[in-house]
């Protein structure tokens, strides 16, 4: 089961309208009539700020790949446009399909592309430098962990954990380095093993499969399902399968508390049911998605 593209369905309505006091955005009410049992959160945007700024590693390396790899014409500033407009365009995927498509660009300029696995590796080095000293300061204690959070990301998961709700991390980040992560930040005692990402063989994982599995082995309907995320594509496997869906639309630079505008008008297009900044009215958002139970 391959991760799809990004397609929307759905266009931001003309009225929408906020919890009272909060930045929670109601696009459209959430049903409680069955109760939530099991939540899925995505990890990168959603609850981790580790890395934080990727695409101004990804975005220079691929251009200076495709002007060495290819004897293109264009200007640095069009390839850059290209590149950022593809990448922009499968943000919320596995890391590999930006490279996938990165290694057709070549091809389609006459270049001969090395497998796509050899560019994601040498992107992931360029990343692992640029937050080296993020992972050994949060390591060392020098960093505590809600610096690299979406602000207030430990209080919803405490909420969700006291009502009793199965909850799960799946990543499009290689697996090793979300648990890694999960552990550096805290968060591997709200989910323990219930830690998915991104495998070598790309085509044994997605979200969608994730969820696939949390449905058939509790044999519950998507309707028990809850999801979080910052990008699409978690957001349209959770809707497919009748579930409710909440946009995390983090401005992960910044934490601003307003919501990123790309990402809320994105997500919404996929689906999403409600649109957070980050989790600082989680105590209204609890009691509105379980109605005080």
């Amino acid at each position: 089961m391959t991760e799809q593209d990004y397609r929307k369905t759905d266009d931001i309505p003309r009225t929408t309208h906020f919890l009272p006091g909060t930045s929670i955005e109601i696009i459209r009410p959430i049903k409680t009539d069955l109760r939530i049992q099991h939540v899925l959160f995505d990890f990168d945007g959603t609850l981790s700020l580790i890395r934080e700024g990727w695409p101004e590693v990804m975005i220079p390396m691929m251009v200076e790949i495709l002007r060495s790899e290819t004897k293109t014409d264009e200007s640095d500033e069009a390839i850059e446009r290209i590149v950022r407009d593809f990448v922009t365009e499968l943000t919320g995927k596995q890391t590999i399909y930006q490279m996938i498509r990165l290694a057709e660009e070549i091809e389609k300029r006459g270049g001969k592309p090395d497998d796509p696995a050899v560019y994601k590796q040498m992107y992931l080095d360029r990343l692992m430098e640029r937050i080296a000293s993020r992972r050994e300061a949060l390591r060392s204690g020098k960093l505590q962990p809600e610096e690299m959070l979406v602000p207030f990301s430990i209080d919803i998961l405490s909420q969700l954990k006291d009502k009793g709700v199965h909850m799960y991390v799946a990543s499009g980040t290689d697996e090793e380095y979300v648990i890694e992560e999960a552990r550096l930040l805290g968060l591997d005692t709200f989910f323990g093993d219930k830690i998915y990402g991104a495998l070598s063989d790309y085509k044994n994982f997605s979200k969608a499969m994730v969820i696939e599995r949390i449905l058939k082995e509790n044999n519950v309907p998507g309707e028990r399902l809850l999801v979080f995320g910052d990008g699409y594509v978690e957001i349209q496997d959770c809707k497919a399968v009748g579930g409710k869906a909440i946009a995390v639309a983090s401005d992960e630079a910044g934490k601003s508390g307003k919501p990123d505008p790309w990402k809320r008008e994105r997500l919404i297009g996929a689906g999403a049911d409600i649109v957070i900044p980050d989790y600082r009215d989680h105590k209204a958002l609890i009691d509105y998605l379980f109605l005080g139970a």
